[in-house]
């Protein structure tokens, strides 16, 4: 794949170079550019700012001319470089002819594209691909007129490959793959994986990430949401983070999806039902209108396709300014004409009034293909912090479901459960009291949830140890109550279930 021409952005260098590209991977691995690396050579503050888009503590700690500041500064913080200098660490006249590098003046080279170290969940050495200014100072970074520009990785990257279930599966497809970060995780435990963009810059970045991170190559097409997909193709894994934000009009390709307020994000959702595969996964990071006078859980739960379960969590909401101002500058408007600003902020504003929006919600999405006549549908606001990565607990959650929807009440009482790892119990209460007000449960893994319990509800989890049934413990503790067994058995297994779907009790097998 030779570089893609788009006007007003530089041309890339070409995948079709195998030979090129694994010499610049081991020239790099040699000179330690590696997460690793990086985290040595700038120390904890730097390596953190950079990260955030800050330059000034990396400058400072690449004084020298070791060849891992060299990199830093030519890949991260773009700077040009003596010839001389990136010849003794890189293979200089093979990285310019395939693009690679530029020359920069008569003594100096300078990098094509932004390639950045990033640590893999096994510690791979794997590396990411975009185009130049994104990572050091956002998409403004290198003007926001240029629509088809490919950034690299951000927060909405991380938290969606976190968040993935990374079971062993046959076919993984990525949509909207931009340079291409959750195929990467997928080529680590999927046999066949697919990643589509409607930018075809960014399928070429894609296919340079995954050739330099030195793993096996996507299946790379073009097209928008499901359309690259052909008739009759099922996945057992989709990931999406998809250009969610809810703008006027699709003025940049990798944020704005083109259609009217969430009508895109809505789309996918409905259409992965039918490309989903028994038991398979769909995994979204999405926005959502608040709409007046309508309630935003029932709008999620109209979005989700027949025969799949669904658990949606809001993470976040902002009102229509906040929002507004966070993806205008974003794209660095604010550092522009400020009669242009205001219009285009009043152009949003009149849009989300258009639509009776009051506010936006950003969060997760995840579908599992049941098939069940009677889905479980979850939609919960959870905006506490949570212990990356989820994909374990994501998937623990949909098995759980699973298990209460095979059981009635008397199977229930039948079944065998077990406490949690790192379930601690709180009691509230005024000091000195002889009883406690309240008992709270408190996750310290996975969603770090809390609930309030009554006095059996505490009981029931403190002894449940996966060794005897659901009801044996209750005719205990009724015994131990003085309370009425049967009564007890009618009542409790509602909180049972709750604790269940929350993770605090795990079913035995």
């Amino acid at each position: 794949m030779e570089g893609v021409s788009n006007p007003g952005l530089p041309p890339l260098p070409s995948s079709d170079r195998p030979d090129t590209v694994a010499r610049l991977r081991d020239a790099l691995l040699g000179a330690s550019f590696t997460a690793d690396g990086l985290l040595e050579l700038l120390g904890a503050p730097a390596y953190a700012a950079l990260a955030r888009s800050e330059t000034v503590p990396a400058f400072r700690a690449t004084r020298g001319d070791t060849p891992l500041e060299t990199l830093v500064r030519l890949f991260l913080l773009q700077q040009p470089v003596p010839h001389a200098r990136v010849a003794d660490v890189l293979p200089l006249d093979a990285c310019l002819k395939d693009g690679w590098l530029t020359h920069a003046g008569a003594d100096d080279v300078a990098a094509a594209v932004d390639v950045r170290p990033y640590g893999g969940p096994a510690d791979e050495d794997w590396f990411i691909v975009s185009d130049l200014g994104c990572a050091v100072g956002g998409a403004g970074g290198i003007g926001s007129a240029h629509e088809g520009v490919v950034l690299g990785v951000g927060g909405a990257s991380t938290t969606l490959a976190g968040i993935t279930v990374r079971t062993p599966v046959a076919s993984a497809l990525d949509l909207g793959t931009g340079s291409g970060i959750q195929a990467l995780h997928a080529t680590r435990h999927a046999t066949r994986v697919t990643a589509t963009d409607v930018n075809p810059r960014a399928l070429h970045i894609t296919a340079l990430t995954l050739a330099l991170s030195g793993v096996p190559a996507a299946d790379l097409r073009e097209g928008s949401l499901f359309a690259p997909v052909r008739a009759g193709e099922k996945y057992d894994l989709i990931v999406s983070n998809p250009p969610f934000v809810i703008s006027p009009g699709a003025r940049l390709t990798y944020r704005d999806g083109g259609m009217g307020g969430d009508d895109l994000c809505r789309t996918l959702v409905q259409e992965a039902g039918e490309r989903l595969g028994d038991g398979g996964f769909a995994q979204f990071l999405a926005n959502w209108q608040h709409v007046e006078g309508e309630d935003w859980q029932d709008r999620l739960r109209s979005w989700v396709p027949r025969g799949c379960d669904a658990w949606i969590v809001q993470r976040e909401v902002q009102d229509v300014t906040q929002y507004t101002e966070l993806w205008l500058r974003d794209a660095g408007d604010h550092r522009g004409d400020m009669a242009e600003y205001r219009a285009r902020y009043d152009a949003w504003l009149d849009e989300f009034e258009a639509r009776g929006v009051k506010a936006v919600g950003f969060g997760w999405i995840t579908l599992r293909r049941s098939g069940a006549d009677r889905p479980s549908v979850t939609v919960e606001e959870w905006s506490h912090p949570v212990e990356q990565p989820l994909g374990d607990t994501v998937r623990a959650h949909f098995e759980r479901l699973g298990h209460l929807r095979r059981h009635d009440d008397a199977g229930l009482l039948e079944a065998r459960f077990k406490l949690a790892a790192e379930v601690v119990q709180e009691q509230v209460g005024l000091p000195g009291a002889e009883d406690p007000e309240h008992v709270v449960l408190r996750q310290n893994r996975g969603m770090r949830r809390a609930t309030r319990v009554d006095t059996i509800g505490a009981g029931f989890a403190g002894v449940s140890d996966g060794t005897m049934s659901a009801g044996r413990i209750l005719d205990a503790i009724a015994q131990l109550l003085g309370e009425d067994p049967v009564l007890l058995r009618d009542r409790t297994p509602a909180q049972i279930r709750l604790l269940v779907e929350q993770g605090f009790l795990e079913p035995v097998k």
